[in-house]
């Protein structure tokens, strides 16, 4: 069993896309997954098809019940919803944007999640945690309770901005929290191998990550775009896309070697 978080603080880098389609092609492999949506926007829910009016339980929940009590299996168990045969939600509405006043002076705030999906973990293959961008408690949460991360980033000029400030918090949260923590890959998303920023912006990110940069890139494709709307992934509604390709791709050579 493996638990990845999806991070970066910089928003529009493809981060709930990723998380979605990773989650959706782990489970097209018969991998028995868990997506745990931590982003207040919810759009991994969304995403998935989950009418967020209907929802019962969400991840703040999970989390306000594990700040009181440590045994709060009961509150989990029924906060996950099923997506599909070998996929399964714990979703999030905008509720969870106030987690980080009322976790305030919880004792142990950073281990809640981690806590929290120890009574569920040994049901999954895989859990996959969409972080919200920013890198307040709900990503040092997601960086607790991970073994490794995956930093989607966008083959932009700014690409590199707030990296810094990402690679710090992973090294503290190793130091401190995580000491099995690790950055996996480094995956370029809406790339285009025609633009000469791209090549470049390849190109600096090889030199400062060396082989976590992932030999697999994410195209520009507008199918992966257009699939939220459908609330469904990618990989499920357009499965000979571009961008579907390229994610299978990923699990295949990189998360299921």
């Amino acid at each position: 069993m493996a638990i990845w978080g999806i991070v970066n603080q910089k928003g529009g880098v493809g981060k709930t896309t990723t998380a979605v389609n990773i989650a959706a092609g782990l489970a097209k492999r018969n991998k028995k997954t868990l997506l745990v949506d931590s982003d207040p926007q919810g759009n991994a829910t969304t995403g998935l098809g989950v009418d967020k009016t209907e929802i019962k339980s969400t991840l703040y929940d999970i989390l306000m019940e594990g700040k009181k009590n440590p045994d709060n299996s009961s509150t989990v168990k029924k906060t996950i919803i099923k997506v599909s045969d070998c996929l399964d939600l714990i979703p999030a509405t905008m509720d969870l944007s106030g987690t980080e006043s009322s976790l305030l002076d919880a004792v142990g705030k950073e281990y809640i999640l981690k806590e929290s999906l120890k009574h569920i973990q040994k049901k999954y293959d895989w859990i996959i945690i969409d972080a919200p961008p920013s890198l307040g408690i709900l990503t040092i949460n997601v960086l607790s309770s991970a073994s490794s991360v995956i930093v989607p980033m966008q083959s932009e000029f700014y690409a590199l901005e707030g990296l810094t400030q990402l690679m710090k918090t992973i090294a503290i949260v190793k130091k401190r929290i995580n000491p099995s923590l690790s950055i996996a890959k480094v995956l370029l998303t809406m790339y285009d191998p025609r633009s000469k920023l791209s090549r470049q912006v390849t190109e600096e990110l090889t030199g400062y990550f060396g082989t976590k940069l992932s030999d697999i890139t994410i195209p520009k494709n507008i199918k992966l775009g257009e699939a939220p709307s459908y609330g469904k992934s990618a990989i499920d509604l357009f499965p000979t896309s571009k961008g579907t390709v390229a994610y299978m791709d990923f699990i295949d050579k990189v998360m299921l070697l």
